[in-house]
C-alpha cells in the first residue's frame, strides 16, 4: 500500500458485513494493529485512488463510537463508510434495497416527565459530497434498488412491529426507513472529528417485525450485506480524493495530469513570495528591500 495514497476507511458491526466489504478488496492485503489491540485490514480498490482500510467493530452505537474515534486518529481517512444490514421500516422498502443515509437518527435521547416520554433526539447529516457520489453511483446500478433516506439508530434489536418501541419509531422519527445499531455512534465520531466526510449505508435484511429470524435464516443477511457493499464501493469509485495541496480558490477544479503542478505558475503582487516547490528545515525570514536595494 503507497503511503502517499489517500485512505478511505469501510467499519462493519457483524462478520458478514465485514466479509462482503473485503470480497472487493484487490491484490494483497495488509493487518494493522492498533497500539490498542484494534485491527483493520489495508488493501487497494481497483480503478480508483484509494487505500481501503476495513475493520469489523461489533454491534453497539457506544462501540462504535470509540472505536471509530481511535481508527479516524490512527489512518486520518479523507472517508468513512459504515456499511452494513438493517431492518426496513416502510412497506415500500424491501428486503435487498439499500438505503443510504441522508441523516441518522439517534433515538434514545428524551426526558421522563410524569406527561409521558418526551423525546429529544439527535441527527447527523451526511456528507453532501458522499451523498452526490451515491446518487450518481446508484443510478449505474440495475441490479440494487437503492434509496437516500433517514435511518433510525438505538441499541435495540427490532424484532416486534407491535411493540411500544416500534409505535414510538414510527411517531417520532416518522420519515426513517431503516433501524440499525451502530450508525449514530460512527455518525458523531465523524462529526468531532471536524473535516471527514461520512456515511451510513444499509442492506435491508428483514422488516424489522416477528419473521425476522425466518429472514435471517433464509440467507437475507448475506444478500443484504452485499448490496450495501456494492453500493458502498460504487460511491468509492465515484468520490474523488481532496487534493491535499489544493486552496480554498472558488470555481471548478479539474483534474491534473501529471507533470502539471510543475508547469504551474503563479503570480502575486505586494509582498507575496512563491514558496511551492521550495523544502525549508528552518524558519524563513523575508525582507522587503526598497528601489536602491
Amino acid at each position: 500500500m503507497s503511503a502517499n495514497q489517500p485512505t478511505a476507511v469501510i467499519l462493519t458491526a457483524l462478520p458478514v458485513e465485514y466479509d462482503a466489504v473485503r470480497a472487493h478488496l484487490t491484490g494483497e492485503t495488509e493487518e494493522l494493529e492498533h497500539d490498542d489491540g484494534t485491527r483493520v485490514e489495508l488493501g487497494r480498490l481497483d480503478g480508483t485512488s484509494w487505500n481501503l482500510a476495513i475493520a469489523e467493530l461489533g454491534e453497539g452505537a457506544m462501540n462504535a463510537a470509540a472505536l471509530t474515534t481511535q481508527i479516524v486518529g490512527w489512518l486520518r481517512p479523507q472517508v468513512l463508510l459504515f456499511v452494513g444490514v438493517a431492518g426496513g421500516l416502510k412497506d415500500d422498502i424491501e428486503i435487498g434495497d439499500v438505503v443510504v443515509g441522508t441523516k441518522v437518527y439517534a433515538v434514545h435521547g428524551g426526558k421522563q416527565t410524569p406527561d409521558g416520554f418526551q423525546a429529544r433526539p439527535e441527527a447527523w447529516r451526511g456528507s453532501h459530497r458522499l451523498l452526490q457520489s451515491a446518487r450518481s453511483a446508484l443510478r449505474g446500478m440495475e441490479d440494487v434498488r437503492g434509496h437516500l433516506k433517514p435511518i433510525a439508530c438505538g441499541d435495540v434489536v427490532l424484532a416486534d412491529d407491535k411493540s411500544a418501541f416500534a409505535d414510538y419509531i414510527r411517531r417520532t422519527f416518522n420519515d426513517a426507513c431503516a433501524i440499525e445499531m451502530e450508525g449514530s455512534g460512527a455518525a458523531h465520531a465523524a462529526h468531532l472529528n471536524g473535516q471527514l466526510d461520512a456515511l451510513v449505508i444499509r442492506g435491508i435484511s428483514d422488516r424489522a417485525n416477528a419473521r425476522k429470524h425466518k429472514a435471517d435464516a433464509s440467507g437475507s443477511q448475506t444478500r443484504a450485506a452485499e448490496r450495501a457493499a456494492s453500493v458502498a464501493v460504487a460511491v468509492l469509485r465515484k468520490q474523488r480524493p481532496r487534493d491535499a495541496s489544493s486552496g480554498p480558490e472558488e470555481g471548478p477544479h479539474p483534474r491534473r495530469e501529471a507533470g502539471d503542478r510543475d508547469r504551474a505558475t503563479a503570480t502575486y503582487g505586494g509582498d507575496h513570495i512563491d514558496f511551492r516547490g521550495g523544502t525549508f528545515h528552518g524558519p524563513v525570514i523575508g525582507k522587503r528591500l526598497g528601489p536602491d536595494g
